[in-house]
């Protein structure tokens, strides 16, 4: 049966260890794994275990995955901010996959100094060949500063289709931060086309944190569209003004005879 996610916190360079309910079983077929899931990597498998009573040990020098009574656990030796993430227990047979134990792990490190991002999205809508540059704010307090840091920031891409957000450009540090550095620009320009309607995120990534902004939405304005010029006002209220003329005369004509119908009787 799968338990919900427990969440677990750790200084940087503490032991963790994380345990998965073991039952005993002699069927051959059925082990045991822990896999760990980071954002960005591809799923890592830690370690494997038969689920009878086996001695076997999956060591390296960063991880130990064996098993205990009743369990089998996995030992992470002198966390990193690097081990943040997803570390699942999975049983697997010939027919089945299930989940045990989920474990967050977040593992806390030097703290940053940035106290928020900030992004406003354009004034106005924008049409296709047009360029636009959004931009990230990223608030610092450099008193809260506990690490030597080198901010990067990371642009994605939401679009209304899209089930996962796109990356599509990381600033190495090119940022106007004026006369105060507590209060530092990044952007990014482009020319639109009609495809780049959508929400873009910037996430600002320092002393192993990630701080994600608001969000800001761009929107597109349909190429085949456009705002009437004076000259075409001026043709449309003289045409309104024709087709009202002409209403009236109809009106009036049809009332004179009619009148002029009801005097002959």
């Amino acid at each position: 049966m799968h338990d919900q996610c427990r969440e677990t916190y750790t200084e940087a360079q503490q032991n963790v260890t994380l345990e998965c309910p073991r039952e005993k079983s002699f069927d051959g077929s059925e082990n045991l794994y822990w896999i760990r899931i980071i954002s960005g990597h591809q799923p890592e498998f830690l370690g494997r275990t038969p689920v009878f009573d086996n001695e076997a040990v999956n060591e390296t020098p960063h991880f130990t995955a064996k098993q205990e009574p009743g369990t089998f656990v996995l030992h992470i030796h002198q966390t990193q901010i690097s081990d943040s993430g997803l570390y699942y227990c999975i049983k697997t047979g010939i027919t089945f996959m299930t989940f045990l134990r989920g474990v967050f792990l977040e593992v806390k490190g030097a703290q940053s100094s940035i106290s928020g991002v900030v992004q406003a999205p354009p004034s106005e809508a924008l049409r296709p060949g047009e360029s636009v540059s959004l931009q990230c704010s990223v608030l610092s307090d450099s008193e809260k500063k506990t690490c030597s840091e080198d901010y990067r920031v990371h642009w994605f891409r939401a679009g209304s289709h899209q089930s996962h957000p796109t990356f599509i450009y990381t600033d190495g540090g090119s940022a106007e931060c004026g006369n105060s550095s507590q209060k530092c620009f990044y952007s990014f320009s482009k020319e639109v086309s009609v495809s780049d309607a959508a929400t873009y995120y910037c996430a600002v990534a320092a002393c192993g944190e990630v701080m994600f902004g608001n969000g800001a939405r761009l929107d597109i304005k349909d190429s085949n569209t456009r705002p009437l010029n004076h000259t075409e006002i001026a043709l449309c209220i003289v045409c309104v003004a024709l087709a009202a003329s002409v209403t009236v005369s109809v009106y009036l004509i049809w009332t004179i005879k009619k009148k002029n119908c009801n005097c002959d009787r």
